[in-house]
């Protein structure tokens, strides 16, 4: 399934079923066909996405080094903040504008 998340303070953002299932369970919320991020809601949403990017970074980098030491290449698939990069934006962008996000609408 593809979500279609916009608001009136930036682009539209599409994402996939599994990278916006990840992203609500950082933001400790269920994933439904249609629903709303609140322009009260963001910020804490915001801190939550940064804080799980930051230790995904943090993991790789670990992982990245041992893997450096048996001289495998370093894995780079998958990374969250590549994947979740634009919708932390159009939250950001929203909460600057103070526009709500909605999806499935």
């Amino acid at each position: 399934m593809i979500y279609q998340f916009r608001s009136k303070a930036g682009p539209d953002v599409i994402m996939l079923a599994d990278l916006t299932q990840r992203i609500f369970e950082i933001l400790g919320r269920s994933l439904e066909p249609r629903g709303i991020l609140t322009v009260e809601q963001l910020p804490s949403f915001i801190i939550s996405l940064e804080t799980a990017i930051l230790k995904d970074l943090e993991e790789r980098s670990k992982s990245n080094t041992a893997e450096q030491e048996s001289a495998e290449k370093p894995k780079l698939a998958d990374r969250l903040g590549q994947r979740a990069y634009p919708f932390l934006e159009l939250m950001k962008q929203a909460k600057a504008k103070d526009e709500p996000v909605m999806w499935g609408v």
